[in-house]
């Protein structure tokens, strides 16, 4: 199949071009930066300059590529994040751009994938988080989105729903939005690279585990990701998907694995309410209230199956 691959070379656009390459598809990547065509040649796609902010340049970098799949991997956050930005991702410049990826450059893809005939959308989303605090620990897609989230990630979860409500309404094709779970392993905050900014946290003893430690993650590793794309690519029926690994955990039980994993001393515990003063609501919730998601439907229906099943492995060989 020919792909539009908006996005190539973030960290998931990285693994992803090579493995549609090698399973026969022909891929264009757009890339805003002209230096990084190199970069797509080298990985096996056709690279395309352009803004994806720019509807008219997206309009024509999509008409001349004529796709039959379009794939939105667009974000702003590949390049150095400080831990203030991880706090706050309502004011991190990385996150806003990122918002209006998810927003206006959405609009501008499907617009063109209307225009040029594409059958298929394919876009990142994210699930970690997101679902509401209720119910059991471990949540699917049709269970209810968090109502009132804390007000430093009520812009980003707005961008991830209009997002999904973009890509999954449109009725000229098949729209599938991919709910990540939290990313590890490489140009991922979570790496073994000096400047990941998780590890770097973890190393400095500067993430505590917050009250219990009782919210509840899921992970993904970010080959795993790719993978997950390309099934979805090549197959499912329009809708949201949860792609994480198989097993949610309590933030109580992996950051200390984590911490392990990277050689640095065991994460610090402060009380609810000095994590609250410390850190702020939103990361107090994150590390007490939030549930994992379950990913049986995209195992289902995309007949995918993670490499890394999960975190375990993923610590182990995957960093």
């Amino acid at each position: 199949m020919k792909i539009f691959l908006a996005g190539a070379t973030g960290a998931i656009g990285r693994t992803l071009v090579p493995e549609l390459v090698a399973r026969g598809h022909d891929v264009v990547g757009m890339t805003r930066s002209a230096s990084k065509q190199d970069l797509l040649l080298n990985l096996g796609a056709h690279p395309v300059v352009a803004d994806a902010l720019d509807p008219e340049a997206v309009m024509r970098a999509v008409a001349s590529a004529e796709p039959e799949v379009i794939v939105h991997q667009l974000t702003a956050l590949s390049g150095p994040m400080s831990l203030r930005d991880a706090r706050h991702p309502d004011r991190s410049l990385a996150a806003t751009m990122t918002n209006r990826l998810r927003t206006q450059a959405t609009d501008h893809l499907v617009a063109a994938g209307r225009a040029v005939g594409a059958r298929r959308v394919v876009a990142q989303s994210f699930g970690a988080f997101r679902y509401a605090r209720m119910g059991g620990p471990v949540l699917t897609e049709a269970d209810p989105l968090e109502p009132d989230p804390p007000a430093a990630l009520r812009a980003v979860q707005a961008g991830y729903q209009y997002l999904e409500t973009a890509v999954t309404t449109i009725d000229w094709g098949a729209g599938l939005a991919l709910r990540f779970g939290g990313f590890y392993g490489p140009e991922t905050g979570l790496s073994l690279a000096p400047d990941a900014v998780m590890a770097t946290a973890i190393r400095k003893r500067r993430l505590p585990i917050i009250g219990d430690g009782g919210g509840v993650w899921s992970h993904l590793h970010i080959h795993d990701a790719a993978a997950a794309t390309v099934a979805a690519i090549e197959r499912g029926a329009p809708g949201v998907y949860n792609i994480v690994d198989d097993e949610p955990v309590a933030v109580r039980e992996w950051l200390p694995a984590v911490a392990s994993a990277l050689d640095a001393k065991p994460p610090r515990r402060v009380p609810r309410w000095l994590g609250r003063m410390a850190a702020g609501e939103m990361a107090t919730v994150m590390m007490t209230e939030v549930r994992g998601a379950s990913n049986a439907k995209a195992k289902r229906e995309l007949g995918w199956q993670p490499r890394y099943a999960t975190w375990r492995q993923g610590l182990a060989h995957g960093l």
